[in-house]
């Protein structure tokens, strides 16, 4: 009734025990990865901007 390959498929299933502490790694790569580059975006279109916000931040903490 099963062909092989449904067979097999059905077998593999019936192997598999469910994993609930795996977590979902692949969603937390693309997360880490996404959030990488956005800064990495942001860093290089505002490295002027931050660099006189920085300073001026120091400037105003250290005194003249």
């Amino acid at each position: 009734m099963f062909t092989p390959i449904a067979r097999l498929a059905a077998e593999l299933q019936s192997r598999q025990a469910p994993d609930s502490e795996r977590g979902d790694v692949p969603g937390w790569v693309l997360v880490t990865v996404m959030t990488a580059g956005l800064v990495t975006t942001l860093w290089i279109v505002a490295d002027d901007q931050l660099r006189q916000i920085f300073s001026s931040a120091l400037g105003r903490v250290t005194g003249p």
